[in-house]
């Protein structure tokens, strides 16, 4: 990568103040009319959260300024679905759209990537974990979090970030008694079914779909996805702590209340399915 390049659009990015949510919301409402300067103003003010979730991609050994590239073309794409009244900031709604674009860059542009010789599927799940853990928590989470949403040993994912990789095609066999291949099974960072449903529903629609839950479910999917005017997305250790139950009961729940929603979605016409 060329450095100076690199140092060239870092030095113009910064000039791009950061918005607050307040400011954030107004653009939104903006945008919804048509206006594309109050588009590109949000866009502008989330650049350098683009060139973050691409530095955290460089080990695929691409291009920094082409992964930025990619990454931005994602954050086009949110700037134009995010509405207002999700009540989250947009770098969480933006944070997925922008790691989708850039993995499905790597996907189709490289021809060699880095896959774990053991444990693969460790790092796998926490990779997953980690992207779905920034749009709830909207950062970056810590190993204590991911250890309670992967139920295992913190020691353990400590390790994991430390594998040594080996070089392997990504039109490889998976195993000697599969048809199918690496590229198959990589798991792609793009938002849930789920979250797609959530962030794709207008807000009545999105109230209809829960007042047709149970009271506990319906309370659930509020605190997980700040539909209950927090100041942010709760954790089901949280959550658990405001209902009285325990954080599995919570996340049991939240997998059968989004499961009733999207198929009443689905049913409505207000997303399409696969």
């Amino acid at each position: 990568m060329d450095d100076a390049i690199y140092t060239s659009y870092i030095k113009q990015i910064l000039k791009y103040p950061l918005l607050s949510f307040e400011e954030e919301i107004e653009h939104s409402k903006r945008i919804q009319t048509g206006d594309e300067q109050a588009q590109l103003r949000l866009v502008q003010a989330n650049l350098r959260l683009v060139v973050s979730i691409a530095k955290k991609y460089e080990h695929f050994g691409l291009n920094l300024m082409d992964l930025i590239q990619e990454g931005n073309i994602g954050l086009l794409t949110a700037a134009k679905k995010y509405h207002y009244s999700y009540g989250t900031r947009f770098s969480t709604y933006a944070y997925a759209w922008i790691s989708q674009a850039i993995t499905r860059y790597i996907h189709g542009k490289a021809s060699m990537i880095s896959l774990p010789l053991r444990k693969d599927e460790v790092v796998r799940k926490m990779y997953a974990a980690k992207a779905s853990l920034y749009q709830t928590l909207g950062r970056e989470a810590t190993t204590a979090e991911l250890a309670e949403r992967l139920n295992l040993p913190e020691e353990e994912l400590i390790q994991a970030e430390q594998f040594s990789y080996t070089v392997m095609s990504i039109d490889a066999r998976f195993s000697d008694d599969s048809e199918k291949t690496l590229g198959e099974v990589i798991p792609d960072l793009a938002p849930t079914p789920e979250t797609d449903m959530l962030v794709q529903t207008d807000y009545l629609e999105l109230q209809e779909l829960l007042d047709n839950l149970k009271p506990l479910e319906r309370q659930v999917v509020r605190y997980r996805y700040n539909l209950a005017n927090c100041d942010k997305p709760l954790t089901l250790r949280q959550i658990g702590e405001q209902l009285g139950v325990s954080a599995e009961t919570v996340r049991q729940t939240e997998m059968r209340a989004i499961k009733k929603m999207q198929s009443m979605a689905e049913e409505k016409g207000i997303v399409r399915t696969a």
